[in-house]
């Protein structure tokens, strides 16, 4: 055999690449096909699908009308507890307020009070010097055997023990007074010229002397010292009633009577003791 014979080849002979391309293609195909035949296997059927409506419950609220009340509650209750905080705001200001004003007024009437006590007692010392100094500058007094100044018997009737006296000084012109308005009108509330009560004649006449006595009749029974009706003197305050509560008043003259103004049907007159008999007197000068 020759060196250059042809020997056949152990290789496999090369494929076109167009037999390639086909035998790809109908591979595929077949995997395809395959693919979509397991897929339809495995499947189940088909069955028909039941649709369930649940139904809600339906709520019948009105929710507008729930809102609208409970805001108009909230406001309700606000505006109230405001109302209340200002009441209790005005009742503890109004308090503390009253608190400072009856403290205020009790100072002032402590002090009121306390001016006036000061002035009675400097109204009574003066008073005491004033009548022990008349008393020092008076004559003795004499027994009802004696004579009045105005010539009238001076005896009393009142029994043992009243006594008279020359009248004179603050007592004659408390006394001369008093005589000089005898017939006058008595008219409530009168303090002269032309008419007099019982005690705006006392007031009166005891200005007379320069003594200033209080407007009414229940001031007037307790102005003085008291003293026995069997013992008075002329110039003498006669009451009627209670001491510092006395309905009534008069003035003693002198020999058992008294001027006082008595009333709207009588006026101002002069009477004996025994007319209409005192409860008590003072004594002023």
């Amino acid at each position: 055999m020759s060196l250059t014979a042809h020997i056949p080849s152990h290789r496999k002979p090369r494929r076109s690449a167009s037999k390639l391309a086909v035998r790809a293609g109908v591979a595929g195909g077949v995997l395809s096909t395959l693919a979509m035949a397991g897929t339809a296997s495995a499947t189940p059927s088909a069955e028909p699908v039941h649709e369930t409506t649940l139904e809600m419950p339906v709520l019948n609220l009105d929710l507008s009308a729930e809102v609208s009340s409970s805001v108009a509650k909230a406001a309700e209750n606000t505006r109230a507890a405001a109302v209340d905080g200002e009441l209790n705001a005005l009742e503890e200001t109004a308090r503390t307020g009253a608190a400072a004003e009856a403290k205020q007024l009790k100072a002032d009437a402590q002090q009121k009070a306390d001016a006036e006590a000061k002035a009675k007692a400097e109204a009574d010392r003066k008073a005491e010097a004033e009548r022990a100094g008349r008393s020092a500058a008076r004559t003795p007094i004499q027994s009802n055997s004696g004579s009045s100044s105005n010539g009238s018997s001076a005896g009393s009737s009142q029994g043992k023990g009243t006594v008279t006296a020359p009248v004179t000084g603050s007592a004659a012109a408390i006394v001369s007074f008093a005589r000089a308005q005898v017939g006058k009108a008595y008219v409530m509330g009168g303090t002269g010229p032309s008419s007099f009560d019982c005690s705006g004649l006392v007031q009166a006449a005891y200005r007379q002397a320069n003594i200033s006595l209080p407007r009414m009749s229940q001031a007037q029974s307790s102005a003085g010292t008291s003293v026995s009706l069997n013992a008075l003197q002329p110039g003498d305050i006669l009451y009627w009633g209670s001491k510092g509560s006395a309905y009534h008043v008069a003035i003693y003259v002198g020999g058992g009577k008294f001027v006082g103004a008595q009333n709207p049907s009588t006026g101002i007159v002069e009477r004996s003791l025994s007319y209409d008999k005192p409860t008590g007197a003072v004594r002023v000068l």
